[in-house]
């Protein structure tokens, strides 16, 4: 099967069975999805929603979070992954966002990895899900479907799964093209145990095709 075949029956799969699909994290504003964004690297969505009602709480904007102490944002988001380095780039997100920003999210991807803790997947989480943006953010579930699935081939880094995966896929479709491939690998394509038998891909799926 072509590449650009392939493509078309997974992406119309989607469109059939996934018609909805959107980002888990709660937030009500590009302030609040920074934040979940930031507090969601190397862990799960349900762990950040659990901590964010009381970070926005405490913190409800970028004024308010930029003066905080590093010790008083580390109690509350602790009980996630890597809470020192989360704590120290919230509060530096909040800085840039208010003093270089003038409190506006910036929109554009290359402006959006100008504050701390933004790197490039965050960046296009952000511009996807708050701004519509065709971009597409690749974690580790997005790698490792997509290279599953047959979309990418040899792909050795995010950005190659990135720019594999974009050429293909119809701009109108990148930003939800995101959400299907993460909830795929959430809850059926799973790293250690995919549940291939419950899978309706598994007739276009390489990976099951050579087991």
């Amino acid at each position: 099967m072509r590449k650009k075949e392939r493509f078309e029956k997974i992406i119309a799969w989607f469109e059939e069975h996934m018609p909805v699909a959107e980002t888990e994290l709660k937030y009500t504003s590009p302030y609040q999805l920074a934040v979940a964004v930031i507090l969601s690297a190397q862990c799960t969505d349900i762990r950040v929603n659990l901590i964010t009602p009381k970070f926005f709480a405490m913190f409800p904007d970028e004024n308010s979070l930029a003066v905080a102490t590093t010790d008083s944002v580390y109690d509350i988001i602790k009980s996630c992954s890597y809470p020192n380095n989360k704590a120290k780039n919230l509060i530096g997100m909040a800085k840039g966002l208010k003093d270089d920003f003038k409190g506006v999210m910036p929109s554009e991807i290359n402006e959006l990895q100008k504050l701390p803790g933004i790197g490039r997947k965050s960046a296009n989480v952000i511009a996807s899900v708050y701004f519509n943006k065709p971009a597409m953010a690749v974690d580790t579930h997005v790698f490792r479907v997509s290279a599953r699935l047959g979309l990418t081939t040899d792909s050795k880094t995010p950005l190659s799964t990135e720019m594999q995966l974009v050429k293909y896929i119809p701009e109108d479709k990148i930003a939800i093209a995101h959400h299907w491939l993460i909830l795929h690998g959430r809850y059926v394509c799973q790293a250690r145990k995919p549940k291939c038998e419950e899978c309706g891909l598994r007739g276009l799926c390489r990976f099951y095709g050579n087991r």
